[in-house]
Parts: structure tokens; sequence; C-alpha cells
């Protein structure tokens, strides 16, 4: 196998991750992954071997952690780039805004410091469409990578709020002292498709809640969703593609799509484990009234206002990136996915 670049990849066992180190290795790259702890290797490596990887010799892992210095210099040396993947995610709204996103600020900032001492070309930032589009209300246009979401705007949750606050930090690093270090991020929508082992990311809890039935009406809430495999995809052809510094990337799939529509697709396609996904659903207006007493329903009605009219158009153009699927086939691969590792009744 022809040798290529060293490439580092932060969070190694998330679920982006995995997808990114697994294109990775399977286009001959070296690859080096932080992890939090060396005790989780071993099943990252079982995972990769299962999926058909030969060159797990071309896998390494360096222990770090996003609130410490400790480490990134080590983890760093020799790669030429660095594929930020690795970022706090928040379910429930902590008590105190700050040690949300601090670390999501911190932990981007301390990475492009040592890929800038460690001589790396270009950082690949994972950041999400919570920082792109979640207050562009217009329907008249597309959301494009020239919006950017109002961190002051009411019902934006914790985890949106503390990605665009990072990316926008990351973004003034490289304008004020980020010298020849390049920046490129991808904006992702919501990210499903089918998972390598049992380990998923947020946007499952979504899918989860309708088929355990946790979700007793469904809300009329339009979605924008990403292949995971497209994810990894954009990412390794922004760490190539000249054209990308200093840019970003709404990673989307071609569309949108809305809850009543998710449920009904799971109810026709996957009869088997959707009994208990609701037949009801939820009025905007009982939405609105809860939102004068709810912060739940607060960002819920966010959701609703938001403009899903998302472009992917530059992607395509200067990535050369086309969707690997339909977005139906994206969830209900991600339904098989959690059949398959027993996650649909999963605490």
């Amino acid at each position: 196998m022809e040798d290529k670049a060293t490439v580092l990849v932060t969070g190694g066992t998330g679920f982006v991750a995995r997808q990114i180190i697994l294109q990775l290795l399977q286009n001959g790259y070296r690859v080096r992954a932080t992890v939090r702890s060396l005790a989780s290797t071993t099943e990252v490596k079982e995972m990769l071997i299962a999926h058909g990887v030969t060159a797990i010799d071309y896998l390494s892992f360096a222990e770090t952690e996003l609130t410490s210095d400790d480490n990134w210099q080590q983890a760093m040396r020799g790669c030429e780039y660095v594929l930020s993947v690795a970022s706090p995610v928040f379910f429930e709204k902590p008590k105190n805004e700050q040690e949300a996103i601090r670390p999501a600020v911190e932990g981007i900032l301390r990475i492009l410091k040592f890929a800038k001492r460690a001589g790396v070309q270009r950082v690949v930032m994972t950041s999400n469409f919570g920082a792109v589009g979640f207050t562009q209300t217009d329907r008249s246009r597309e959301t494009t990578e020239a919006d950017w979401t109002d961190t002051a705007a009411k019902g934006l949750s914790v985890y949106e709020k503390s990605k665009t606050l990072a990316e926008r930090a990351a973004w003034d690093f490289i304008r004020s002292e980020g010298g020849k270090l390049e920046l490129v991020t991808i904006n992702a929508v919501a990210i499903l498709g089918p998972a390598l082992d049992a380990h998923i990311s947020g946007s499952f809890h979504l899918l989860k809640n309708l088929l355990n039935g946790s979700m007793k009406a469904v809300p009329d809430i339009a979605l924008n969703i990403v292949d995971v495999r497209d994810v990894a995809d954009l990412h390794i052809r922004a760490m190539l593609t000249p054209e990308a510094n200093g840019q970003r990337f709404i990673a989307s799939a071609d569309g949108q799509i809305s809850l009543p529509e998710i449920a009904a697709l799971l109810k026709k396609e996957r009869p088997g484990v959707s009994q208990l996904v609701a037949k009801k659903q939820l009025p905007t207006w009982v939405l609105r009234l809860a939102s004068l007493f709810s912060g739940q329903a607060k960002e819920a009605l966010l959701l609703i206002r938001m403009n899903r009219n998302v472009s992917n158009q530059k992607a395509k153009s200067v990535l050369g990136w086309k969707p690997i699927a339909p977005q139906e086939e994206t969830l209900l691969a991600s339904v098989d996915s959690m059949v398959k590792y027993n996650l649909i009744n999963a605490k």
C-alpha cells in the first residue's frame, strides 16, 4: 500500500470519527486517533477489522482531553492534517451554560494552537448546522454557509450555542494568529445512517423516541438529515481540496423531511418495529402555548420556525460531492442499525 499523509482524528471513539477513520484507512492514510482512555482502543480496532480493514497497523492512538494540554504536542507530531471531530455534546440544559460552552470553545482553540505549533497544514473542524441556520427564518431564500445562528435567540439550546461560539472562536484564531495554518469547517445537520457498532449519534434519540413510544404525539417539525458516510467523505474532501481553505460547508442530504413523514415512512417500511410510533400529530398551537412555560417547548418552536430550505450546493460545486443515498434510505439504515445493536429500548 502506498504511504500517504498521517491524519490526526480527534474523538476517535465517536460515531462520526469511527466512520472517518474507516474511510481514511480504506484510502491508505496513516491515522492517529485521540481517545480519552487507551482502554477503548481494542474495541475500535476490532470494529474496524470487522468492517474489512486490513491495514490496522496504520492506526495508532494518543490519550488526550479537550480540557488539558497534556499529550497534544505528541499527538500532532508528524501529522499533515487534523480532523477535529471531538466536541462536548449536551442533551440536558446545564445549570451553568458556561460550564457547557467553555470546553467547546477552549477545546478547538487548544487544537488549533497545537496544530500551528506542530506545522500542521490544515484543520478540518466538525462544526454543526446549529452554527449556521437555527435562527434563519426567512423562507423566501435558501439557508447557506453565509448565515450564522444568533446565539442570543430565545429557545436556542446550549449545544447549538456552544457549536456557534466554538466555530466563531476558531475563525477568530485563524484571522488573528493562525499564520499559515488552514481551516475548513463541516456544518452538519442531523447525522444518521448505518452504524459501525453500537455507538450512535445524538440524532438517533429522535428515532428512538418515535420507535419506543416516548413521543405520544408527533409535532409537525421539518428536519434536514445527512448520512454519516457523507459526513466522513466531506471531511476527507475538505482536507484534500485546495479551494476548500477558509470555507464552511453545509453537510446535508437533498431536501427536507418532517417528523410526521418519518413516522409514516417507518410504519410503511419497518412495520415490525414501528408499532409504538404515535398516530396522533401534535398541533403547533399546543407548542406555542407550552413554549410560554417550557424551555423544551421553546426549543421545539424554534425548530418549527427555522427555514429548512437548506443549500448543499457549495459542497457539491467546490468539493465535487454528492449524497450517497436519499434521506429515506439513510433513515431506514439508521433504524436497521438500532435493531441490529438492540438500541431502540436501550437507556
